[in-house]
């Protein structure tokens, strides 16, 4: 056993665990930190779509944890909790290595639900992980070669349809992603790039609904059918089966059909198994068995336990889980400790929704900023990419300081003004890195530029 009194145990790599850390490390905290995952490499999600479509590598989208928390003084251990003893306050791993802690942190995130679709875990290839990622990579090329060199029509258009099941942020954005890419990979072994489909099917009535990128709805159905081939989009499509070659679903009361070669799963998640196993009576719970905390971030049964990110709920709030709100929710958490490790006064958490951003295939996206306007095109996919890179915990961005000048001296103005172009170039505050925002700056002055001598003409 660890002696508790000055050690406290993050369990959970993503975003809310991760930057807990960092932020811990940063505030120069005088406790022992230890950082749990089953992973070696921190998966920065929003971004797995650039590293599946080879827009972006491995040190940026999946580092490792050792080298993220080099010099930090976080002690990072790669194995799976097989359960927390919240009265014990212990964690006991599959090695069989227990931590005691005086604080603990719950960032654990959601596991994937098949909803009990039949042969969905069997056949359905997942996009969560980055071995996801590079197996859906293999299984796509792996189709595609066998496509070109078939020249049975039927037998070739099986294998050249991806079903893509789900229509919430993850299933429109690597649909999007796929329809531009696949006609691409397709073309360079000279199979017709026309034949390529993608098929999005999604139980509820239209895409979005109910998600926070809702407000990009009609923008995300225009973009879809403007790939280099259109996705077909089938609504009120129950999925009931998947087959190696085939999904079964129901749509209008009837039972359908559609042969596909390939399947990718996003059609949901499910709150993680050790979240539910512990100890907290189901009224500081919602439907999904999700936590309950305080706006303070501490489970009101055991104050000395922290937890953000999927698997909670802020009384009294509504967050959406999206990574900008796990990372300030880390930022908060660290405070906190810090406070209760110097006997200070606790703050509460407070989120700056900055919008939502939704990648709509390659060099494409929509923004919608601050909840104010919308942005379209490449100046949207400079932005969402330009804001993800300044949450990138990577040591070269050092807390974001390289980025400080480029915020405080060129691009901190909020929106106050009538005019539109100025107000994305304001917003490009949100572009991360200083070479990232001066390109990104360069381009949409330049972009904006040329809008408004069009409406001057």
């Amino acid at each position: 056993m660890n002696n508790p009194v000055f050690q406290t145990v993050i369990v959970g790599g993503g975003f809310t665990g991760l930057f807990t850390a960092l932020h811990l490390a940063h505030k120069h905290y005088p406790r022992t930190v230890i950082l749990i995952d089953k992973q070696e490499r921190f998966c920065f999600k929003p971004l797995l779509y650039e590293y599946f479509s080879g827009e972006m590598d491995a040190t940026q989208v999946v580092p490792r944890f050792e080298e993220l928390l080099k010099g930090s003084g976080v002690i990072f251990v790669q194995d799976t909790v097989q359960g927390i003893d919240l009265h014990q306050r212990s964690v006991q791993l599959t090695s069989g290595t227990c931590y005691n802690y005086s604080n603990l942190v719950l960032g654990l995130g959601n596991v994937i639900s098949y909803f009990g679709v039949k042969g969905a875990k069997e056949y359905a290839l997942p996009f969560w992980t980055p071995i996801d990622a590079v197996n859906i990579d293999r299984h796509l090329h792996d189709r595609l070669r066998q496509a070109v060199q078939i020249e049975d029509p039927e037998q070739r258009r099986k294998l050249l349809t991806v079903a893509v099941v789900g229509g919430g942020p993850t299933g429109v954005e690597m649909a999007a992603t796929l329809a531009d890419l696949l006609p691409n990979w397709y073309s360079a072994m000279q199979g017709n790039f026309h034949e390529v489909r993608v098929v999005l099917l999604n139980h509820g009535a239209s895409i979005l609904k109910g998600d926070v990128n809702s407000v990009l709805k009609e923008t995300a159905e225009q973009k879809l059918q403007k790939r280099a081939v259109p996705v077909e989009m089938l609504m009120g499509a129950e999925v009931t089966a998947i087959g190696p070659d085939a999904v079964e679903y129901k749509h209008n009361g009837k039972t359908e059909t559609l042969s596909a070669a390939t399947v990718i799963w996003t059609a949901g998640t499910a709150t993680h198994p050790i979240i539910k196993e512990l100890p907290i009576p189901e009224e500081h719970r919602d439907k999904r068995g999700r936590l309950k905390v305080t706006k303070t971030l501490q489970l009101p049964d055991f104050p000395e336990v922290f937890a953000g990110g999927d698997c909670t709920f802020v009384e009294d709030s509504s967050f959406p889980a999206t990574a900008q709100v796990a990372y300030q929710q880390g930022a908060t958490i660290a405070h906190n400790l810090k406070a209760i490790a110097f006997g200070n006064d606790l703050q509460p958490v407070r989120v700056n929704n900055r919008g939502t951003l939704l990648k709509l295939g390659l060099n494409d996206a929509a923004a919608n900023v601050f909840d104010v306007f919308e942005v379209t095109g490449e100046p949207a996919h400079l932005i969402r990419q330009g804001t993800y890179l300044e949450l990138l915990p990577t040591p070269i961005h050092n807390f974001n300081a390289t980025t400080e000048w480029l915020r405080e001296e060129i691009f901190h103005s909020y929106i106050n003004s009538g005019d539109t172009g100025k107000k994305v170039v304001q917003t490009v505050e949100l572009v991360g890195g200083a070479v990232v925002g001066v390109l990104a700056a360069r381009k949409l002055l330049q972009m904006l530029g040329d809008d408004d001598e069009k409406r001057k003409s």
